[in-house]
């Protein structure tokens, strides 16, 4: 159950209500009429299946409400309610499976951002890989993986491109060139650093590292487990129950591999550099095309579902 709250013009109030009224997903309609001060309107709130999300908040689109006033969407954790409840059962599809465009584009755009927190989190998750690499120490790398926070414009990736939204195209883009090009500048300098001061060998860079060696050494397997972690996370932030990110996080190289190219150019070594980046590439790669693929599967899927619901709307008398 999704909570839904409107800004609404006075003008639009009697038309948006007259949308909300005539679908059977919504219940718990309430109006106050001049509640709002700033754009001068009225307030309208309602409960909705989640299921419907996406047909109504077209709709509303289509009215301009969100240009005009505002339009929020809220989910709600616990409820007690028969109408929500038979509100959901008349909605075709599952609430748990149902993907809410406006959220998922939302959240594509939050992390998107380039700003000083990811850069931070990505800069800090690469050293922690060096220092990883460097001690051959599998937990060090997980914990690199696990901090990375790359797979936010990642999934963005596939977003712009079902959505058709280039401008998040290209701030996913730039937000993971700068972020990696960053994270890997800074690493670089430390691991100079410490190689000035003996604490870095070329040996522990070049030498057998059992436990980190598929750090740099990109297979058919990475790009396949890349695939497969990328179809996970964006099934993971576009369903109703976000979880498995944390194994989509530990399951893919990209800090990692980060973290091993800036080892490499410390000590001038260009295979590190080459294979580390190679794998870089293949997973970044392999996760944006999973992502674009199953976010292109369930816009398919939900299309499908929205022709099942239209066919049971009464079409009001002003969209006529």
């Amino acid at each position: 159950m999704l909570h839904l709250r409107i800004l609404s013009p006075t003008a639009m109030t009697d038309a948006v209500l007259e949308v909300l009224e005539t679908d059977d997903a919504v219940t718990g309609l309430v109006a106050i009429r001049g509640a709002v001060l700033r754009p001068r309107g009225d307030l309208i709130t309602a409960q909705i299946a989640r299921e419907a999300a996406n047909d109504l908040v077209c709709k509303l689109r289509e009215m301009r409400v969100h240009q005009e006033g505002s339009i929020e969407i809220e989910q709600v954790g616990t409820w007690l309610s028969r109408s929500g409840f038979e509100a959901e059962v008349r909605t075709p599809g599952s609430s748990t499976d149902a993907v809410v465009w406006a959220e998922v584009a939302q959240r594509a755009y939050d992390d998107t951002e380039l700003n000083w927190t990811f850069l931070s989190f990505l800069t800090l998750a690469t050293v922690i890989a060096s220092i990883a690499i460097i001690t051959d120490s599998q937990i060090l790398t997980v914990g690199a993986m696990v901090l990375g926070p790359e797979f936010g414009p990642i999934a963005a990736l596939g977003v712009a491109l079902v959505r058709r939204r280039f401008m998040l195209l290209r701030l996913a883009v730039r937000t993971l060139v700068i972020g990696f090009a960053t994270a890997i500048g800074f690493a670089i300098v430390l691991a100079l650093i410490a190689r000035a001061l003996g604490w870095i060998t070329v040996a522990q860079v070049t030498g057998p590292r059992p436990a980190t060696h598929f750090i740099y050494t990109p297979d058919k397997w990475s790009f396949v487990v890349a695939v497969i972690a990328g179809a996970a996370g964006v099934l993971s932030i576009t369903s109703a129950k976000s979880v498995g990110l944390a194994g989509v996080f530990i399951s893919v190289t990209t800090v990692p591999a980060a973290g091993n190219i800036a080892l490499g150019v410390a000590i001038a070594d260009g295979a590190t550099v080459w294979g580390s980046t190679a794998q870089l590439l293949v997973n970044l790669t392999g996760m944006a095309f999973a992502g674009w693929l199953t976010l292109a599967v369930q816009q398919t899927l939900w299309t499908r579902v929205s022709v099942r619901r239209a066919k049971h709307i009464v079409i009001p008398r002003r969209m006529l």
